[in-house]
């Protein structure tokens, strides 16, 4: 038997729902790395089922470093104004306007494939692909732009 605290540190861990955390669980036999795995592969299931789905709403997000010598603007786009206005998909948007800022990519498909920089054992795309099993709905790297004096 699952307790409801294991779920609960889980959910808080991944953001899947409570379901998915307890069926995790239930599925690794209580082993919590093994279901964050599961969710991990399940997330990554969602998000290519999803990845033609057209995006027509997200948001351009900005990030100017301390120093103000080096600024990004980034425009992410996801299927609803509902998912554009949710505080994953917002930080999901600035944690990629971090990456874009510290690494300096020069395409998306580059920046895509990257380390991510505050978890190098995923990429920037797992990142996106993670947050769309989390919120359901497609997400798209649409363009960004990096300027430093």
């Amino acid at each position: 038997m699952i307790s409801a605290e294991a779920v609960k540190k889980l959910r808080e861990k991944t953001g899947a729902s409570m379901m998915e955390c307890k069926n995790a669980l239930e599925g690794s036999g209580g082993d919590e790395a093994a279901a964050e795995e599961i969710l991990r592969k399940r997330g990554a299931e969602i998000a290519d089922k999803k990845s033609e789905r057209q995006t027509k709403s997200g948001l351009i997000s900005s990030y100017l470093h301390s120093n103000q010598k080096i600024g990004v603007l980034l425009q992410l786009d996801c299927e609803t104004d509902f998912v554009a206005k949710n505080e994953i998909f917002k930080e999901l948007s600035h944690e990629i306007c971090l990456h874009i800022a510290a690494v300096g990519p020069q395409n998306n498909e580059e920046l895509l494939s990257q380390p991510f920089i505050k978890d190098p054992s995923k990429t920037v795309r797992d990142l996106i692909k993670e947050t769309v099993g989390r919120l359901g709905e497609n997400i798209k790297l649409n363009k960004f732009a990096r300027f430093e004096l």
